[in-house]
């Protein structure tokens, strides 16, 4: 094989690691579309009365979200911090000896010294540790649609936030379930409360790109740069 030939396959090789290791790195997913609200189903009511089924007159109800398409707020207060440390010790000692061998009573030697009696010794050890410390917060409001309500009374919500900064945009979305009980006079619940709860707080522009890896860094950060 040529240089030329082995030059070109070592840049192939070179370039397709990069491909995988650029690809590894997940993108932000684009926003979704306005939630889609599952509606329960109508039943015909015959006419003629002063109330009608369905109707949007509530004299005896509260502000708070209960029916597909209402909105809520829901305050954002959650906060991990997980700690975790481990550390391993082990040693293990080997001797053996060999006594040295009689003749007539007598032990061989050479000059004085015995020479057919040994000892083996050896000895290993290991010593491991390691520790990983975790901490976020998020703290803030966002308010949400109602996209179903359930047959026992609980709302499943959907919505998200867009901030446009100098610099970029900033977004919060959440999903899940929540109970109509939990929701405050306010009009409110806790993100604590939201059952199933996914919530995503990302960045895209020019700061979000600063503070992201080159492709160079990215590859040699991959488990395919096999450092």
């Amino acid at each position: 094989m040529s240089a030329h030939k082995h030059f070109r396959g070592t840049t192939l090789a070179v370039a397709s690691l990069l491909l995988g290791a650029c690809a590894a790195a997940p993108d932000i997913e684009a926003p979704f579309e306005s939630p889609v609200t599952v509606q329960p189903a109508i039943v015909a009511a015959p006419g003629g009365g002063i109330y009608l089924a369905n109707s949007g007159l509530t004299l005896f109800e509260d502000i708070k979200a209960g029916r597909v398409g209402d909105i809520l707020t829901v305050r954002l207060i959650e906060q991990t911090d997980a700690s975790k440390s481990s550390g391993t010790s082990i040693s293990k000692s080997t001797q053996a000896t060999l006594a040295s061998p009689t003749v007539f009573g007598r032990e061989v030697t050479r000059n004085g010294v015995p020479i057919l009696s040994g000892s083996i010794s050896g000895e290993n050890a290991f010593d491991g540790g390691g520790s990983s410390n975790q901490s976020n917060s998020l703290i803030g409001d966002i308010t949400v649609t109602v996209v179903e309500r359930y047959a026992n009374g609980n709302l499943r919500i959907q919505g998200e936030k867009w901030v446009t900064l100098n610099q970029g945009r900033e977004f919060i979305r959440l999903s899940g379930i929540i109970r109509s009980f939990d929701i405050g006079p306010d009009n409110s619940v806790v993100s604590t409360r939201v059952a199933n709860a996914r919530i995503t707080y990302s960045s895209k522009g020019a700061l979000a790109a600063a503070n992201r890896q080159g492709l160079i860094s990215r590859f040699f950060n991959s488990l395919l740069s096999g450092f």
